[in-house]
This record gives C-alpha cells, sequence and structure tokens, in this order.
C-alpha cells in the first residue's frame, strides 16, 4: 500500500485500442473502491488513444510509457495489484511470451513474478481472436493464474466493455 495515504495502488495497463478512450471509467471505478491509481500505456495507446492530460488530471500522476532513467525516482510506488485494460492481440501475446520491449510489457512479466494480482480486459477483434498464437497465449496466461474478463472485439457496443468488471475479478 502506498505509505502517504495508506491507499492500496493499482496500475492501470492501457493500450492502444478504441476503447482506451473510455479508460477513465475504469479509473473512477477504482478511486470509488478506494484505489489509487497510476497509469502505463503502451508507445502506441500514447498516440491519442486516450486523454493522457485529462488521465493525469484524474490520477494526479503522469502517464508512464518509457523506461526511467538510472537513478531517476520511481514515480510510483509498486503495485497491489495491476489490471490490463483494454488489453490487445499484440500486449497479450508479447507478455504470454516475455517479450518485455516496453515498459507496459515489462511490468506485466514483472508483475507476475513479484506475484501481484492481474486482471486483464481483452480487447481483440474477431480475426485476430482467431490466430492460434492468441489462444496459445491464453492457456499460457490463465495457466499462470492470470484473470480475465469477457472478450470484446470491438464490435460491440461500448458500453459492452465493462471496465468495472476488472476490478471485480481483483476481488474474486
Amino acid at each position: 500500500m502506498t505509505e502517504q495515504d495508506g491507499k492500496p495502488f493499482l496500475y492501470v495497463v492501457v493500450c492502444a485500442a478504441g476503447i482506451a478512450a473510455d479508460v477513465s471509467k475504469l479509473i473512477t471505478a477504482a478511486q470509488e473502491r478506494d484505489w489509487e491509481v497510476g497509469v502505463i500505456a503502451t508507445p502506441v495507446a500514447m498516440g491519442g488513444f486516450f486523454d493522457t492530460a485529462a488521465v493525469e488530471a484524474q490520477t494526479g500522476r503522469p502517464v508512464r510509457s518509457a523506461w526511467r532513467t538510472p537513478g531517476e525516482a520511481r514515480p510510483f510506488p509498486p503495485p497491489d495489484a495491476v489490471v490490463v485494460a483494454p488489453a490487445t492481440f499484440n500486449t497479450i501475446n508479447k507478455w504470454a511470451t516475455g517479450l518485455a520491449d516496453t515498459l507496459a510489457v515489462a511490468t506485466l512479466c514483472e508483475a507476475y513474478g513479484l506475484g501481484v494480482p492481474i486482471a486483464v480486459l481483452p480487447c481483440v477483434a474477431d480475426a485476430l481472436a482467431a490466430h492460434p498464437a492468441y489462444n496459445d497465449s491464453l492457456i499460457r496466461l490463465r495457466g499462470m493464474g492470470i484473470r480475465f474478463g469477457e472478450p470484446y472485439s470491438g464490435e460491440e457496443d461500448r458500453d459492452a466493455f465493462r471496465w468495472e468488471r476488472a476490478l471485480d475479478l481483483l476481488d474474486g
């Protein structure tokens, strides 16, 4: 838990999917459940998939996407839990194979190694979800104890993406 206020700290990893524009819904739900929140985004997600300035105002912290330099202070405390939402085909497959080439994926690999609970809300188009590598990745990550919400292809109504489900998965 964070030392400054005693609240647990949640990392929200945001990937590049259209639904990411609504990530503030997850942040609000987490804050209502008494979490402090820090956001880590994939480099592509930082390219306009969500309003980074609004998220920084909402969390009171910078959105992270790049590694810190040696000697630079950690901008977030260690996580008590991690949510990946939306989780894309690319991130899920990289994470399952341990290809930690971005801060977001490296954070997920490290969180697993530290035993931090992780919940995932996948947002993967049906055509990509049909690829055998994706199914293999889901099997591997589930075998690691990663908790998954219902799949969302991006074709459904945006309200079908249940942001709060990620927090429910952490409770369960």
